[in-house]
Protein backbone atom coordinates (compact mmCIF):
# COMPACT_ATOMS: atom_id res chain seq x y z
CA UNK A 1 0.00 0.00 0.00
CA UNK A 2 1.19 3.49 -0.91
CA UNK A 3 0.15 6.99 0.12
CA UNK A 4 -1.08 9.87 -2.01
CA UNK A 5 -2.43 13.39 -1.47
CA UNK A 6 -5.52 14.88 -3.11
CA UNK A 7 -5.52 18.18 -4.97
CA UNK A 8 -8.82 19.19 -3.33
CA UNK A 9 -7.11 19.03 0.08
CA UNK A 10 -4.92 21.96 -0.94
CA UNK A 11 -7.31 24.64 -2.24
CA UNK A 12 -4.84 27.56 -2.15
CA UNK A 13 -1.94 25.88 -3.93
CA UNK A 14 -1.33 25.67 -7.65
CA UNK A 15 -1.22 22.22 -9.21
CA UNK A 16 2.57 22.39 -9.41
CA UNK A 17 2.79 23.45 -5.76
CA UNK A 18 0.51 20.57 -4.72
CA UNK A 19 2.76 18.13 -6.56
CA UNK A 20 5.81 19.74 -4.97
CA UNK A 21 4.29 19.43 -1.49
CA UNK A 22 3.62 15.75 -2.11
CA UNK A 23 7.30 15.32 -2.95
CA UNK A 24 8.45 17.37 0.06
CA UNK A 25 6.33 15.18 2.36
CA UNK A 26 7.95 12.07 0.92
CA UNK A 27 4.67 10.84 -0.59
CA UNK A 28 5.24 11.48 -4.28
CA UNK A 29 1.70 10.80 -5.51
CA UNK A 30 -1.26 13.07 -6.16
CA UNK A 31 -4.94 12.35 -6.83
CA UNK A 32 -6.41 14.77 -9.36
CA UNK A 33 -9.76 16.59 -9.36
CA UNK A 34 -11.51 19.66 -10.73
CA UNK A 35 -11.83 21.74 -7.57
CA UNK A 36 -10.14 24.87 -6.26
CA UNK A 37 -6.87 26.35 -7.43
CA UNK A 38 -4.97 23.10 -8.15
CA UNK A 39 -7.94 21.52 -9.94
CA UNK A 40 -7.90 20.59 -13.59
CA UNK A 41 -10.19 22.44 -15.98
CA UNK A 42 -12.91 19.87 -16.68
CA UNK A 43 -14.07 21.48 -19.91
CA UNK A 44 -10.49 21.61 -21.18
CA UNK A 45 -9.89 17.98 -20.23
CA UNK A 46 -12.99 16.82 -22.08
CA UNK A 47 -12.09 18.92 -25.11
CA UNK A 48 -8.40 17.95 -25.17
CA UNK A 49 -7.66 14.91 -23.00
CA UNK A 50 -4.28 14.30 -24.60
CA UNK A 51 -3.12 17.86 -24.04
CA UNK A 52 -4.15 17.86 -20.36
CA UNK A 53 -2.49 14.46 -19.94
CA UNK A 54 0.77 15.88 -21.26
CA UNK A 55 0.47 18.72 -18.74
CA UNK A 56 0.02 16.48 -15.69
CA UNK A 57 2.75 14.07 -16.77
CA UNK A 58 5.21 16.90 -16.23
CA UNK A 59 4.34 17.16 -12.51
CA UNK A 60 6.92 14.54 -11.56
CA UNK A 61 4.65 12.56 -9.23
CA UNK A 62 2.60 9.38 -9.52
CA UNK A 63 -1.03 10.01 -10.52
CA UNK A 64 -3.18 7.25 -9.03
CA UNK A 65 -6.72 8.53 -9.47
CA UNK A 66 -9.02 11.20 -10.94
CA UNK A 67 -12.17 12.37 -9.17
CA UNK A 68 -14.64 13.04 -11.99
CA UNK A 69 -17.87 14.90 -11.26
CA UNK A 70 -20.25 14.88 -14.23
CA UNK A 71 -22.17 18.05 -13.33
CA UNK A 72 -21.55 21.04 -11.11
CA UNK A 73 -22.96 19.65 -7.85
CA UNK A 74 -23.81 16.35 -6.16
CA UNK A 75 -27.19 16.28 -7.90
CA UNK A 76 -26.44 17.87 -11.29
CA UNK A 77 -26.21 15.16 -13.98
CA UNK A 78 -25.97 12.50 -11.25
CA UNK A 79 -25.89 8.83 -12.21
CA UNK A 80 -29.29 8.00 -10.73
CA UNK A 81 -30.96 10.34 -13.26
CA UNK A 82 -31.32 8.48 -16.57
CA UNK A 83 -31.86 11.68 -18.54
CA UNK A 84 -28.14 12.45 -18.57
CA UNK A 85 -26.70 9.07 -19.58
CA UNK A 86 -25.81 9.89 -23.17
CA UNK A 87 -24.03 13.12 -22.27
CA UNK A 88 -22.30 11.55 -19.27
CA UNK A 89 -21.05 8.64 -21.36
CA UNK A 90 -19.68 10.97 -24.02
CA UNK A 91 -17.76 12.94 -21.38
CA UNK A 92 -16.56 9.76 -19.72
CA UNK A 93 -15.00 8.47 -22.92
CA UNK A 94 -12.81 11.56 -22.93
CA UNK A 95 -12.04 11.13 -19.22
CA UNK A 96 -10.92 7.55 -19.86
CA UNK A 97 -8.75 8.70 -22.77
CA UNK A 98 -7.12 11.23 -20.44
CA UNK A 99 -6.63 8.66 -17.68
CA UNK A 100 -5.02 6.15 -20.00
CA UNK A 101 -2.71 8.73 -21.58
CA UNK A 102 -1.69 10.12 -18.16
CA UNK A 103 -1.07 6.67 -16.66
CA UNK A 104 -3.81 6.81 -14.03
CA UNK A 105 -4.98 3.50 -12.67
CA UNK A 106 -8.50 4.52 -11.74
CA UNK A 107 -11.25 7.13 -11.88
CA UNK A 108 -13.76 7.68 -9.13
CA UNK A 109 -17.28 9.02 -9.55
CA UNK A 110 -20.20 9.55 -7.19
CA UNK A 111 -23.12 7.11 -7.24
CA UNK A 112 -25.93 9.66 -7.41
CA UNK A 113 -28.67 10.95 -5.16
CA UNK A 114 -32.34 10.24 -4.54
CA UNK A 115 -33.88 12.42 -7.24
CA UNK A 116 -37.41 13.83 -7.14
CA UNK A 117 -39.94 11.01 -7.49
CA UNK A 118 -37.41 8.30 -6.55
CA UNK A 119 -36.77 6.18 -3.50
CA UNK A 120 -33.43 4.55 -2.67
CA UNK A 121 -34.28 1.36 -4.57
CA UNK A 122 -35.16 3.14 -7.80
CA UNK A 123 -32.15 5.45 -7.50
CA UNK A 124 -29.90 2.40 -7.06
CA UNK A 125 -31.43 0.67 -10.09
CA UNK A 126 -30.93 3.72 -12.32
CA UNK A 127 -27.40 4.26 -11.04
CA UNK A 128 -26.50 0.61 -11.59
CA UNK A 129 -27.52 0.88 -15.25
CA UNK A 130 -25.44 4.04 -15.67
CA UNK A 131 -22.45 2.44 -13.99
CA UNK A 132 -22.63 -0.74 -16.09
CA UNK A 133 -22.30 1.44 -19.18
CA UNK A 134 -19.38 3.37 -17.71
CA UNK A 135 -17.55 0.17 -16.74
CA UNK A 136 -17.95 -0.98 -20.33
CA UNK A 137 -16.14 2.18 -21.44
CA UNK A 138 -13.36 2.08 -18.83
CA UNK A 139 -12.50 -1.60 -18.53
CA UNK A 140 -11.31 -2.22 -22.13
CA UNK A 141 -8.85 0.66 -21.72
CA UNK A 142 -7.42 -0.76 -18.49
CA UNK A 143 -8.97 1.93 -16.27
CA UNK A 144 -10.66 0.86 -13.05
CA UNK A 145 -13.97 2.63 -12.39
CA UNK A 146 -14.67 3.22 -8.71
CA UNK A 147 -17.55 4.86 -6.86
CA UNK A 148 -17.55 6.50 -3.44
CA UNK A 149 -20.56 5.87 -1.19
CA UNK A 150 -21.05 9.17 0.60
CA UNK A 151 -23.26 11.16 2.93
CA UNK A 152 -26.25 12.63 1.04
CA UNK A 153 -26.10 10.06 -1.78
CA UNK A 154 -28.64 7.24 -2.14
CA UNK A 155 -25.76 4.92 -1.21
CA UNK A 156 -25.44 5.40 2.54
CA UNK A 157 -25.11 1.86 3.92
CA UNK A 158 -22.77 -1.10 3.46
CA UNK A 159 -25.74 -3.31 2.57
CA UNK A 160 -26.87 -1.07 -0.28
CA UNK A 161 -23.27 -0.78 -1.44
CA UNK A 162 -22.91 -4.56 -1.69
CA UNK A 163 -26.21 -4.69 -3.58
CA UNK A 164 -24.90 -2.17 -6.11
CA UNK A 165 -21.61 -4.03 -6.53
CA UNK A 166 -23.53 -7.26 -7.20
CA UNK A 167 -25.41 -5.50 -10.00
CA UNK A 168 -22.35 -3.95 -11.67
CA UNK A 169 -19.61 -6.49 -12.43
CA UNK A 170 -16.19 -4.88 -12.61
CA UNK A 171 -17.08 -1.91 -10.42
CA UNK A 172 -14.96 -1.21 -7.32
CA UNK A 173 -15.06 1.30 -4.48
CA UNK A 174 -13.26 4.48 -3.65
CA UNK A 175 -13.65 3.42 -0.05
CA UNK A 176 -13.85 6.10 2.64
CA UNK A 177 -14.72 4.69 6.07
CA UNK A 178 -15.38 8.23 7.30
CA UNK A 179 -18.68 8.56 5.40
CA UNK A 180 -20.08 5.41 7.00
CA UNK A 181 -18.73 6.23 10.46
CA UNK A 182 -20.32 9.68 10.24
CA UNK A 183 -23.65 7.96 9.54
CA UNK A 184 -23.31 5.79 12.64
CA UNK A 185 -21.97 2.49 11.31
CA UNK A 186 -19.48 0.55 13.39
CA UNK A 187 -16.13 -0.12 11.80
CA UNK A 188 -16.67 -3.87 11.66
CA UNK A 189 -19.88 -3.26 9.67
CA UNK A 190 -17.85 -1.35 7.07
CA UNK A 191 -15.07 -3.95 6.87
CA UNK A 192 -17.18 -6.13 4.55
CA UNK A 193 -16.47 -3.57 1.82
CA UNK A 194 -12.68 -3.89 2.00
CA UNK A 195 -12.46 -6.72 -0.59
CA UNK A 196 -14.12 -4.37 -3.08
CA UNK A 197 -11.71 -1.45 -2.64
CA UNK A 198 -10.13 -0.07 -5.79
CA UNK A 199 -8.93 3.12 -4.11
CA UNK A 200 -9.03 4.29 -0.48
CA UNK A 201 -9.47 7.67 1.22
CA UNK A 202 -8.11 8.32 4.72
CA UNK A 203 -9.34 10.77 7.32
CA UNK A 204 -10.59 10.48 10.85
CA UNK A 205 -14.31 10.72 11.72
CA UNK A 206 -16.89 9.94 14.38
CA UNK A 207 -20.67 9.66 14.45
CA UNK A 208 -22.16 12.85 13.05
CA UNK A 209 -18.75 14.30 12.15
CA UNK A 210 -17.26 13.50 8.74
CA UNK A 211 -13.80 14.88 9.52
CA UNK A 212 -11.92 15.45 12.75
CA UNK A 213 -8.47 15.26 14.29
CA UNK A 214 -7.14 11.73 14.54
CA UNK A 215 -7.22 11.86 18.34
CA UNK A 216 -10.89 12.90 18.39
CA UNK A 217 -12.38 10.24 16.11
CA UNK A 218 -13.31 6.59 16.33
CA UNK A 219 -11.72 4.98 13.26
CA UNK A 220 -9.07 2.46 14.29
CA UNK A 221 -6.60 2.91 11.45
CA UNK A 222 -4.40 -0.02 12.40
CA UNK A 223 -7.44 -2.28 12.24
CA UNK A 224 -8.54 -0.72 8.95
CA UNK A 225 -5.15 -1.19 7.34
CA UNK A 226 -5.02 -4.75 8.60
CA UNK A 227 -8.45 -5.45 7.11
CA UNK A 228 -7.40 -3.99 3.76
CA UNK A 229 -4.20 -6.03 3.69
CA UNK A 230 -6.06 -9.21 4.62
CA UNK A 231 -8.46 -8.49 1.74
CA UNK A 232 -5.51 -8.29 -0.66
CA UNK A 233 -5.56 -4.53 -1.18
CA UNK A 234 -2.18 -3.16 -2.27
CA UNK A 235 -3.19 0.12 -3.90
CA UNK A 236 -3.12 3.77 -2.89
CA UNK A 237 -4.28 5.32 0.37
CA UNK A 238 -5.20 8.94 -0.38
CA UNK A 239 -5.01 11.25 2.65
CA UNK A 240 -8.13 13.38 2.23
CA UNK A 241 -8.29 16.05 4.90
CA UNK A 242 -10.08 19.06 3.41
CA UNK A 243 -11.00 22.67 4.12
CA UNK A 244 -14.50 23.08 2.68
CA UNK A 245 -18.10 23.80 3.66
CA UNK A 246 -19.39 20.30 2.89
CA UNK A 247 -20.30 18.63 6.20
CA UNK A 248 -18.58 21.47 8.10
CA UNK A 249 -15.06 20.45 7.11
CA UNK A 250 -13.58 23.82 7.97
CA UNK A 251 -11.98 23.37 11.35
CA UNK A 252 -8.86 21.24 10.97
CA UNK A 253 -5.31 22.18 10.03
CA UNK A 254 -5.09 20.18 6.82
CA UNK A 255 -1.29 20.07 6.70
CA UNK A 256 -0.91 19.03 10.34
CA UNK A 257 -3.52 16.30 10.04
CA UNK A 258 -2.06 15.13 6.73
CA UNK A 259 1.38 14.71 8.26
CA UNK A 260 -0.10 12.97 11.30
CA UNK A 261 -1.97 10.51 9.06
CA UNK A 262 1.14 9.97 6.94
CA UNK A 263 3.13 9.07 10.05
CA UNK A 264 0.35 6.82 11.36
CA UNK A 265 0.31 4.81 8.12
CA UNK A 266 4.09 4.69 7.86
CA UNK A 267 4.39 3.36 11.41
CA UNK A 268 1.86 0.62 10.71
CA UNK A 269 3.45 -0.35 7.38
CA UNK A 270 6.89 -0.51 8.97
Amino acid sequence: MKLSLTTWSLPSLTLDEAAGLSLILGIGALDLGYFYKPGLDKAALIADPDGIAERVLKLGVALPNLYHLFGNSLSDRNLADHRHRERNEADFRQVVRFAKRAGLGSVFVLPGVVNPGQDRASALAESAESLRRLVAIAAPEGIQLTIEPHVHSYLESPTLTLDLLDRVPGLKLALDYAHFVCLGYRQEEIDVLAPHAGHVHLRQARMGVLQCKRSLGTINFGAMLGTLRAAGYDGYLAIEYVHQDYMDGLHDDVLTETVDMRDCVREWLA
